[in-house]
């Protein structure tokens, strides 16, 4: 098969990339130059850019095209018939963020927080779990066939670890540099589903070609759930034996995050959920009890990551408020740029409200100048 990867350079798509190079041609599309290998083509190019997409969907008669890229609700409708009529599947990633609270097992009929939610405010916005839902519409109500919409759990691999909605930013950085990690009791207890990344590679690979995965949805998960509290756990061991001693853990009542309007929405409509899943669907097309459970990937990958820590962005407004929270400081010195040290000071000592009056006038002072 001819397979077209957009934006497969994560942690589902680098593992994909590789399962399906095994039996087919696969291109990759990358904004770095990367060097093609073998049955690997690399695509240069901004796979958000809709003239470089009609370029690169002309280019051959696909036999999938799978999006990894995240889109806005009225790109989508924009470029979904582009995808649509020049491959024989469009394999859309979700997420099974979409779902609504529910007791029991989650399947792939469990109502969307877009229908079920009565929180108008929350309906209004264009968070995470309401943008893919409305995205899936778009396909849903296309009138046509082939296409193949995925919802990944929450997924982890070396570069990617979570603990609750933080990331790997938020934690375990705070643990090398040697502060607390900050962790809440409103989250702690719920129950979570991490599926590795591989392994949702795995599930995403066994459905493409297949005719009766059109016009379908599934979501990849792990068989296996478990509460955030043995997730913690599991980090906190495979710290201590790299560290060689116990690292702190402050707990506080609600989620650091509920602090931030932006942020909110995560927490109280995904981590405050308990989620598991049925399963039965996917396995049709692959063996889900083959997956890494996630108290072995969690330890292996972490202990990959810390061979060579290397961390993203910090937020250090939200660093800020986890020392706080656990009475900690972070020297000046270690956080790079002015703006950061400005945010991470206004944030540390309460003066929230000279941060944002500060946002606020440099936002005026840009209106002035243009």
């Amino acid at each position: 098969m001819q397979i077209l990867i957009l934006g497969g350079t994560g942690a589902m798509g680098l593992p994909l990339v590789q399962i399906l190079s095994c039996e087919n041609d696969v291109y990759v599309t990358s904004r770095k130059e990367r060097a093609s290998t073998g049955r690997i083509k690399y695509i240069c190019g901004n796979a958000q850019n809709r003239t470089f997409l009609e370029d690169v969907l002309c280019r051959k008669n696909w036999d999938a095209v799978v999006d990894f890229m995240v889109r806005s609700e009225e790109t989508l409708k924009d470029l979904a018939p582009l995808f649509l009529d020049n491959t024989k599947q469009y394999v859309f990633i979700s997420s099974s963020r979409v779902y609504a609270e529910t007791e029991g097992l989650i399947t792939e009929t469990t109502p969307r927080l877009l229908e079920a939610s009565t929180d108008k405010e929350y309906l209004k916005t264009k968070e995470y779990a309401l943008s893919k839902a409305r995205e899936e519409d778009v396909l849903l109500k296309s009138g046509r066939k082939n296409y193949t919409i995925i919802r990944p759990t929450i997924s982890y691999n070396t570069h990617r670890l979570q603990l609750g909605v933080l990331e790997k930013e938020n934690w375990l950085y705070r643990a090398l540099k040697g502060r607390s990690i900050v962790f809440s009791e409103d989250i702690n207890d719920k129950i979570t589903t991490m599926t590795l990344g591989d392994d949702v590679s795995k599930g995403i690979s066994s459905v493409i070609g297949q005719d009766s995965a059109l016009g379908e949805v599934f979501h990849i998960t792990s068989p296996i759930s478990l509460p955030w509290s043995e997730v913690l756990q599991v980090y906190l061991s495979v710290l201590k034996e790299h560290l060689g001693k116990d690292v702190r853990v402050v707990m506080t009542k609600k989620s650091v995050n509920l602090k931030f309007k932006w942020r909110i929405y995560q927490v109280i409509y995904c981590r405050y959920f308990n989620r598991t899943f049925d399963n039965s669907k996917i396995s049709q097309y692959c063996d889900v009890n083959d997956f890494t459970p996630p108290q072995l990937g969690l330890k292996k990958c972490l202990e990959d990551f810390l061979k060579n820590p290397m961390f993203q962005y910090i937020p250090w407004d939200l660093e800020a408020l986890q020392d706080k929270a656990s009475k900690e400081f972070t020297p000046l010195g270690e956080i790079r740029g002015r703006g950061a040290k400005f945010t991470y000071i206004c944030y540390r000592y309460n003066l929230e409200l000279i941060y944002k009056l500060a946002i606020l006038v440099r936002k005026l002072i840009f209106r002035i100048i243009k």
